[in-house]
């Protein structure tokens, strides 16, 4: 098995303004860093990943704290498992967190097609709700470096609120059919 490498990044930053300290945490954490312990983050090495540490070093030094970046390895397969868990564990809290609004949104859809609410407003509404669930997976599936154990379930999810918007969507064009008001024959004029 190929050794695992990864970007180690050691960082102080002055405590105030809080407002510095806190981008350069989510900055890494939208990296998808997990941190050791505080200012010790780890990253898969990658080139992408040292191009923007790389920048994230020259920022922190900016703001007058210090930073350190090196390239690091498990002393054996027993510290890569350790360091590959950390990674899926984080990610496996933010597939959670997905999967649980997913589950009340078809709850909410359940809810608006028992009352028979079928409007496009609250169509709409779905759709761009359904369009944050598929940027959120994305954003989590980006920095799923090792394919963390809740990525199939919330993959799965997805496709499920997917189907749950395509029938409530189905609902609503034929509530609307319902609705129309039809043309009197009267009123139509015969082409001439």
């Amino acid at each position: 098995m190929k050794t695992l490498e990864w970007l180690l990044l050691t960082y102080k930053v002055p405590p105030e303004p809080a407002r510095k300290r806190i981008a350069v945490w989510r900055k890494l954490k939208g990296m998808g860093a997990v941190y050791m312990q505080g200012g010790v983050c780890l990253l898969p090495k990658s080139d992408d990943h040292l191009r923007r540490l790389k920048m994230l070093e020259n920022e922190i030094t900016e703001m007058d704290g210090e930073a350190v970046l090196m390239t690091t390895t498990g002393l054996d397969p027993r510290q890569e498992e350790k360091i590959v868990r950390r990674f899926n564990a984080d990610r496996d809290e933010e597939y959670k967190e997905l999967i649980s609004k997913c589950e009340a949104y078809e709850q909410e859809i359940a809810e608006e097609t028992r009352v028979r609410h079928f409007t496009y407003a609250e169509l709409e509404e779905n759709e761009q709700e359904f369009a944050k669930f598929k940027t959120w997976f994305a954003k989590i599936e980006k920095n799923d470096f090792y394919t963390a154990p809740l990525a199939q379930v919330a993959r799965e999810w997805l496709g499920r609120c997917e189907s749950i918007l395509d029938a409530y969507a189905h609902n609503v064009f034929a509530a609307q059919e319902e609705n129309a008001v039809p043309t009197p024959l009267s009123a139509v004029r015969p082409s001439e």
